[in-house]
């Protein structure tokens, strides 16, 4: 009787004591009420000995601590360039709702500030978010920040995120300035990057295009009153000397902000491929070296005008330029037991690109609801020229091919978000998007005739019309409920693509028009739970459709050497994925991640070998299956003392079944990865990345095991308004080598680019000192995604 007597007393207690336990929560602003994510929020309990309870506040600023018993308590909040906020002391018997306003520090000339050389970085069950705002980057430039975000791997073939390609990179929601990923990464500054996400489950809001992540950079978000700027200017070393300068200067006086910048670099880099196949009983020995120097121009800037404490509007435009004048040498070696003979040739390539872009907007915000009404217009145009031609020396008959490709795109976008926030627990948004997109490639084909001279060949001349329309419309909920949140959204979209192709069939211009008509629901959610004071769970979903580029649906055939070819498809249709993820983090860090995709009639670069007439044609297709499978482990490198940095495993299966195509490749690939950072004497910062894989499959080739590293060194100089970066990338730069099996054969291939780049870089800081928050949207540049130009 006295043991049951006892446990009943037990269980009084615990019941007793659940009904005692007390949630806190609030929000983190600035002055100006904009959300501070990635604050610190601790609870002291006065007169106890116990370790405080702490959090950090979310994306939206807001903050939740629980399980608190009664009692009497204290607050402090603090963050990285902000005065750290004390709330007083106070009883605790409910729940209770303390907003915070923190103040931003007045830097005087004598005060030293303490930066971080590591990012703040959080994972959510839809994104991983890497902050920059208040981190000191000696490096500067995107290429540099990409290698602090893990599991992101940057390499000659471009970016990959769990051994998948096809990452879409937007900036503030928009795509890239350049067409090009290897410009991109040398030329944008990191200073005015606040944040990146790598948005591997897109919720509702963002458009269903694409089967791999989405990286979005968001600029940083302060704005300083006065005038302030910054100029830069970069030299290196690559394939040849290379320069850049860049000078940007922006104003926030009274209620106008305005902004602009102009840029101008001259890059150099160097793609090689080695190629060895078997036609029959003779072998083809290919080597190819293109050399890339382009010439690069912008001119962006903003206006932004706040009528009042609710209501702002303003206007952004953008013009790029690129030119690129160069030519390709290639050598192929013909060989059987008895006779060998070789081809030399050239492909020279003249390309002239021009884009302009106006993007005015309309925004209302209050604490409670959000209205961005935006529009966008993009006005693009790719003039190209390239000759094909045999060179002195060759044993072999070629005639020579020039091809003249002229393309126009025009897109309008018309966008409205609204959002409402009903509590710290829940939020509502709705919003939709219409775009026009037309576009007109008129290719002309030539054969060199009998005077040295080039005739057109009409029978492989054509032109090409796409008219698109794409309808959407979306709506999403987030909602908490102690250590629970989920995220849930549909987006519908209605699109109709008309392509047409002009050319000559049977003596006579023709037209067909190919009418692609796509209506669908994508669905998103996310569902994560705290297990605990240290761990978290997250499962996500999403579905997506990648749509074909412009170009791919073109029936073109453009030679690039005399055996091999690219040609466009006009049947190819679009691709649709189920995305499942998983994540498991740590303090809120990234720790395990598990993710599985299906993609059926996943768009694919087929490559063929013709045995009759030796060539080699690479045109998309749809493959009828393709999955993933990616395991990804995560540690911090603060084990080492002075050493700040990540480290990590990344382990994926890659399987592509066609029965149309006779594609059956399947592989599993491992790869480490390290990205850290060590303050050095005399105030020097050195960085440091590297990757190792066993291999992968690159698309149809099978590769063997790859690496890559890069250091820098940084420092600052002037009373640090001048930042100087010496790098040094690509010093152990293994492209890939492997093999391709074209089904009637195969073939050993190696593709490497230049090595070594060496790049000495200066940025100088003037102007005002003082901060003030300006509020930052996403316009829809989804449509000129699919504008590919890779020259």
């Amino acid at each position: 009787m006295k043991k049951l007597t006892t446990t009943l007393f037990i269980l009084l207690f615990g019941i007793l004591s659940s009904f005692s336990q007390n949630k806190i929560s609030g929000k983190v602003v600035d002055e100006q009420n904009q959300p501070l994510p990635f604050a610190n929020v601790i609870l002291y309990e006065i007169g106890s000995k116990k370790t405080p309870k702490g959090t950090v506040s979310d994306d939206d600023g807001n903050y939740f601590i629980e399980n608190i018993a009664n009692g009497t308590y204290k607050i402090e909040v603090s963050m990285l360039g902000f005065k750290t906020e004390k709330i007083k002391e106070f009883k605790l018997s409910a729940n209770k709702t303390v907003n915070i306003v923190l103040k931003e520090e007045s830097q005087k000339l004598d005060e030293v500030v303490v930066k971080s050389t590591r990012p703040v970085i959080k994972q959510t069950a839809e994104k991983l978010i890497v902050d920059l705002e208040k981190t000191e980057m000696l490096n500067s430039n995107l290429q540099d920040v990409m290698r602090k975000v893990p599991g992101v791997l940057v390499t000659n073939n471009g970016i990959t995120i769990a051994g998948k390609g096809g990452v879409r990179i937007l900036i503030n929601g928009k795509t890239t300035e350049y067409m090009d990923v290897e410009t991109l990464l040398r030329d944008f500054p990191a200073d005015n990057i606040a944040k990146i996400e790598v948005v591997e489950q897109p919720g509702a809001e963002y458009e269903a295009s694409g089967s791999g992540a989405i990286i979005n950079i968001i600029l940083k978000k302060n704005v300083r009153l006065g005038t302030h700027g910054s100029i830069t200017g970069w030299v290196g070393e690559d394939e040849g000397f290379e320069y850049g300068t860049r000078a940007s200067i922006a104003s926030y006086k009274n209620k106008l902000n305005w902004q602009t910048s102009i840029g101008y670099s001259e890059p150099t880099w160097r793609d090689d491929l080695f190629l060895v196949r078997t036609v029959g009983s003779e072998t083809y020995d290919q080597i190819t070296k293109s050399p890339y120097d382009p010439t690069n121009f912008r001119v962006s800037g903003n206006i932004d005008y706040y009528i009042n404490d609710n209501n702002s509007i303003g206007i952004g435009g953008r013009w790029n330029t690129r030119k690129s004048d160069r030519i390709t040498s290639s050598r192929t070696i013909i060989s059987d037991l008895n006779t060998t003979n070789t081809l030399f040739s050239e492909n020279n390539f003249e390309r002239d690109r021009d884009n302009f872009n106006i993007n005015p907007y309309y925004e209302y915000k209050s604490d409670t609801d959000k209205l961005v009404i935006d529009f966008n217009y993009i006005d693009y145009k790719n003039d190209n020229t390239n000759t094909l031609s045999d060179v002195t020396g060759s044993t072999l008959p070629f005639i020579d091919r020039k091809y003249n490709q002229n393309g126009e795109y025009t897109i309008k976008t018309y966008k409205a978000d609204y959002s409402k926030t009903f509590s710290d627990n829940f939020k509502f948004s709705f919003g939709s998007k219409y775009a026009m997109v037309k576009t007109d490639s008129d290719l002309q084909s030539f054969l060199e005739n009998n005077a040295n001279g080039f005739d057109l060949d009409q029978a492989s001349s054509s032109q090409f019309l796409v008219d698109e329309t794409i309808f959407a419309a979306y709506s999403k909920v987030n909602a908490t409920s102690g250590k629970w949140s989920f995220s849930g959204g549909l987006r519908y979209e209605n699109s109709n693509t008309d392509g047409t192709s002009v050319f000559l069939k049977n003596g006579k211009m023709v037209e067909e028009v190919k009418k692609r008509p796509i209506k669908k629901i994508f669905p998103s959610a996310s569902v994560s739970r705290k297990l605990n004071e240290q761990l978290g769970a997250s499962v996500s979903y999403s579905y997506r459709i990648r749509r074909p580029s412009y170009n791919s649906l073109n029936s073109f055939q453009e030679f690039l050497d005399p055996f091999s070819a690219e040609e466009g498809n006009p049947n190819l249709k679009p691709a649709f994925t189920n995305n499942y993820q998983f994540n498991l983090t740590y303090e809120g860090q990234p720790f395990f991640t598990v993710g599985y995709s299906n993609t059926n009639d996943v768009i694919f670069d087929l490559i063929k070998q013709d045995n009759t007439t030796a060539q080699i044609r690479q045109q998309a297709v749809n493959v009828e299956d393709y999955t993933n499978w990616n395991f990804r482990i995560f540690g911090p490198l603060s084990f080492i003392k002075g050493v700040e940095g990540y480290t990590g495993f990344i382990v994926n299966k890659n399987s592509y079944t066609s029965a149309i195509h006779g594609v059956n490749l399947s592989k599993w690939a491992t790869f480490w990865f390290i990205q850290a950072s060590y303050k050095l004497p005399w105030g020097v910062n050195f960085e440091m990345s590297g990757n190792y894989g066993t291999g992968a499959l690159e698309g149809q080739i099978e590769v063997d095991w790859l690496a890559g590293l890069d250091f820098s060194f940084g420092k600052k100089f002037l009373d640090d308004k001048l930042k100087v970066n010496l790098g040094f990338n690509k010093m152990l730069n293994r492209g890939f080598n492997g093999t391709i099996d074209y089904g009637n054969g195969t073939a050993k291939v190696e593709s490497n680019g230049s090595r070594q780049n060496i790049q000495l870089r200066l940025v100088y800081s003037f102007g005002s000192k003082f901060g003030k928050k300006k509020s930052s949207r996403n316009s829809s540049r989804d449509e000129e995604n699919r504008i590919q130009d890779n020259n």
